[in-house]
């Protein structure tokens, strides 16, 4: 679990410290501590660099090692019945007669970790280095690179409130209670190499010239001049041929960690791989933000560094670039764009960007946020810069984020101009492993609700996961709700699935296929059993705000129905579980999956859309209705088959094999001619007889 969800229960023993103790907290001898962060191995491996990590001892002498799968694990239950919100902690800094001024995303208050000079004024704005995020209660001081939990900052005020003549606590003694022995020693061992990669890599001006621009066509910027590149630090890594971009402290242009990408020519395809150092899930770079002065109020968001190299060098303009592209903008970034009082989004040129764009300008302030929309005469802006368009007019055509609850054609006509002219962007995320599937539904799209139901023992959780994890590992960042299974084994079916393996039987490959799937943006709930659905639904909350996530899967509705008054009627309840995911999916932009088990049928039907147990309000407020049809109750093991009975989105439904690989758990069609079979809406398919072939759209 991520240590900031239990972090404030490790400072409540700070205020039993004696007064000597607390004394020690004042020492300003004692430096700041750095941000921690873990790195990744995989490309020191590939440019054959020597370890740096110390010797260790055998397995058999030391503790297990818990390491992989140590997802995100939202959430606990007893911080979660008390969520903060802006309100109280306003109120919370007013009891404590704490100035603050009210940002865009965060509050700014004086940081307890710096020392205020003699005769200054606490309420002058200039001194508030300290923020905390209005919607989570975390809290980062600029200064001292210091950040923890709401409780932390609790315990902290009241440990200087408590002590006479304490003004302000060390960073260094307070962050050592943050973090183990085991965080500082992976903090200097990774600072270690990622500093030998830095080192290793050469700047491009000190590269022969054949050489340089070889490199600058491999990654298409041959505009982009020498000086630009060395301005914000970017090198050539000529072990793996990489660009090397740098990711500087903010406060005193320390290098924190390195993201390197590379080119890989796949059937004549240029695919761009990136690493990060250190992984993914802790690289907070934003990249150019060391360029930045005090003074700059206005900025440009780009999703790529390339892009932001071109930016800078055509327009002049501040340029940053998020460290995950569209995929997530961490919360933990927010006080970082705090001083921007304009902040421009060109996040690329597909559709999946635009939506990003939409999404991170709810996170910046939509007040102070524009938008660039893709299309034609708007590509991405090193594309932009390549072709010779004019960057700085097309920052000019930005569009405000916040608009009016009514408006008119004239200001959808060109989201509706998009959608016709990117069909295939607009169906959404295509499954990789299920190729049927999008002949039927298209893809899978944000802000929809797909029901899905089988018979008990039917394989339904072992789909659903391969299901989900095949959008994961194509970037849809994910969030796992298992009510019946627990997360451990949820999680061993779904790594089986990743390798496509008995990793029972290959457990000397555990380590690597473990690695590739820690990386996944996947993330779990901790609940387990009955919940209550307003806890659960504050949970996915929390989760979008903080991850971006993009698809929920909950399994399944049932375990949500069991927390209420038993006197309340079961068939309303669930139809007010359903309308809360519905409106959820919706207001979200993100795609929920529920399960919901079936009525009991006779073992010789197969289900219908109306088999799904409750009211018809669960396929009625459905976009999409899958059914898991288990024909093996009939006719023997191994007839598996996946129906499409509702569509929204084009009306086209059906019914297609599946074949179960109990080696790697995996669903699969199979191989030879497809036997997809396209049917009207709601139509019954009979075991006996089947349906004959037909398609239909819905009405």
């Amino acid at each position: 679990m991520q240590s900031f969800l239990c972090r404030g229960q490790s400072l409540r023993f700070f205020l039993s410290f004696q007064t000597s103790t607390a004394r020690k907290l004042q020492d300003p001898s004692l430096p700041a501590p750095a941000r921690r962060y873990r790195c990744s191995p995989c490309l020191r491996k590939q440019a054959g660099l020597p370890s740096a990590r110390a010797p260790v001892a055998p397995r058999s002498s030391r503790a297990p090692n818990y390491s992989h799968f140590k997802k995100d694990l939202l959430s606990q239950p007893e911080q979660l019945l008390q969520p903060v919100s802006v309100t109280e902690i306003r109120q919370y800094l007013r009891s404590k007669n704490i100035s603050f001024h009210d940002g865009y995303s965060c509050l700014h208050t004086p940081s307890l970790f710096v020392e205020r000079p003699r005769g200054s004024d606490p309420s002058d704005k200039e001194n508030f280095s300290l923020f905390i995020d209005k919607t989570t209660g975390r809290f980062l001081c600029k200064a001292t690179l210091l950040e923890g939990s709401w409780e932390d900052f609790q315990d902290g005020i009241e440990l200087l409130q408590k002590e006479e003549g304490l003004t302000f606590l060390s960073p260094q003694t307070f962050a050592s209670l943050l973090e183990s022995d085991t965080d500082r020693e992976d903090l200097e061992m990774d600072s270690l190499e990622v500093r030998r990669v830095w080192e290793k890599a050469v700047w491009f001006s000190d590269l022969e010239e054949e050489e340089a621009q070889l490199a600058k066509t491999m990654f298409n910027i041959t505009r982009i001049s020498n000086p630009t590149l060395k301005k914000f630090g970017v090198k050539y890594f000529k072990p793996t041929k990489s660009l090397v971009f740098p990711w500087f402290s903010s406060r005193d242009s320390f290098l924190k960690g390195l993201k390197l990408l590379s080119v890989q020519c796949d059937q004549q395809l240029l695919k761009y791989l990136e690493t990060t150092f250190p992984k993914p899930a802790s690289y907070y770079s934003l990249f150019g933000h060391h360029l930045m002065g005090k003074k700059d109020t206005e900025v440009v968001i780009t999703s790529r560094e390339v892009d932001s190299l071109a930016l800078n060098q055509a327009t002049g303009l501040p340029t940053i670039a998020l460290p995950r592209g569209v995929s997530c903008l961490p919360p933990a970034l927010l006080p970082y764009l705090e001083q921007f009082k304009r902040i421009i989004l060109w996040l690329g040129d597909d559709l999946r960007s635009w939506e990003a764009s939409k999404l991170f300008a709810r996170k910046l302030n939509l007040k102070r946020c524009s938008l660039i929309r893709p299309g034609v005469k708007q590509p991405c802006p090193l594309d932009a810069f390549a072709g010779g368009f004019n960057l700085g007019k097309i920052l000019k055509t930005a569009i405000p984020a916040a608009h009016k609850s009514i408006v008119s054609f004239r200001q959808l006509r060109e989201e509706v101009f998009g959608e016709l002219a990117n069909v295939e962007q607009v169906a959404g995320v295509k499954w990789a492993r299920f190729p049927e599937l999008n002949k039927l539904l298209k893809g899978h799209r944000k802000g929809e609700l797909t029901i899905f139901t089988g018979p008990t023992g039917s394989g339904k959780t072992t789909f659903i996961s391969e299901y989900a994890l095949d959008l994961c590992t194509q970037g849809i960042n994910t969030l796992w709700g298992s009510f019946e299974i627990n997360n451990v084994r949820l999680a061993k079916v779904m790594l089986t699935q990743f390798a496509m393996q008995r990793l029972e039987e290959q457990l000397g490959e555990y380590e690597v296929w473990a690695d590739k799937f820690e990386d996944l943006p996947l993330y779990f709930m901790t609940f387990h059993g009955q919940q209550n659905i307003k806890l659960v639904v504050d949970v996915m909350h929390h989760a979008v705000y903080m991850y971006d996530i993009g698809h929920v899967v909950i399994d399944n509705l049932q375990f949500m129905m069991g927390q209420e008054q038993l006197s309340t009627d079961k068939l309303a309840l669930q139809d007010y579980i359903v309308g809360t995911f519905r409106k959820f999916a919706t207001e979200n932009s993100c795609h929920v999956t529920l399960v919901i088990h079936p009525r009991k049928e006779e073992d010789d039907k197969e289900l219908q859309t109306a088999s799904i147990f409750g009211s018809a309000k669960a396929s009625q407020e459905a976009d999409n209705v899958l059914i898991l049809q288990d024909r093996k109750l009939v006719t023997g093991p191994g007839k598996r088959y996946l129906q499409v009975a509702k569509n929204r989105f084009d009306g086209d439904v059906g019914i297609f094999p599946l074949e179960f690989n109990k080696a790697s758990l995996t669903f699969s069609s199979p191989k030879g001619k497809s036997k997809l079979k396209k049917l009207k809406e709601d139509s019954t398919v009979q075991l006996k007889k089947p349906a004959v072939e037909t398609s239909g759209k819905k009405s």
